[in-house]
């Protein structure tokens, strides 16, 4: 993954994540769907072919170039979550690229319950409304959403279909969470907390 930086133009990269052995079949598509076994880089001339996903990034697994992530502004503070795509839409404003190395792994995935994953999302969605920037300048999830759910029946057709009926209801519960968490000023303090995955940010 250090090898991608030889190249001037790169301001992070992030490898290829692979789902543990205990794995679900739901949680094996998310990580092939988000790390797939090609390599590539993305920047700002990508943003009208990808959107969002443009901005995609690795927290747990990335490396970053120390003086274009500063020169950036550095990692948001006070967000609920994916302080790394908010640092990868900064640096693409700044006009570097993203890489992805798909020759770097690490095993990585979570066997979300409903609950969780319902909480997941609405992380997200309050992160979309409190940095609205982001999706005015790379446009809709939505989109990028309905790709997912689309590779998703493919591959549980193919590998698991007993899992179809389990991933519709997810599919429900984590649009209904993103929905929620868009609407959070709408939601008083103690609703939010219990809806949140991440409910200490609600403390600051």
């Amino acid at each position: 993954m250090v090898a991608c930086f030889s190249d001037p133009t790169i301001g992070a990269a992030f490898g290829r994540q692979l789902p543990h052995d205990n794995a679900t079949a739901i949680a094996k598509h998310g990580r092939y769907f988000n790390y797939p076994n090609k390599s590539y880089v993305v920047g700002p001339q990508d943003i009208p072919r990808l959107g969002v996903k443009t901005a995609f990034l690795s927290n747990s697994f990335a490396a970053y170039r120390r003086k274009a992530l500063l020169d950036a502004g550095g990692f948001t503070e006070n967000v609920i979550l994916s302080e790394d795509m908010l640092a990868g839409a900064r640096l693409l404003q700044a006009d570097w690229q993203l890489a992805y190395c798909a020759e770097a792994r690490v095993y990585h995935s979570h066997n979300y319950s409903l609950v969780e994953e319902c909480g997941r999302y609405f992380d997200i969605g309050v992160l979309h409304a409190r940095e609205a920037w982001l999706l005015e300048w790379l446009g809709r999830a939505e989109g990028e959403g309905l790709r997912f759910v689309r590779s998703e029946l493919r591959y549980l057709l193919r590998d698991a279909p007993h899992r179809l009926p389990e991933a519709g209801l997810r599919t429900l519960f984590k649009y209904a969470g993103y929905r929620l968490g868009r609407m959070e000023q709408c939601l008083p303090l103690r609703l939010k907390r219990q809806l949140s995955m991440h409910r200490r940010f609600w403390n600051r």
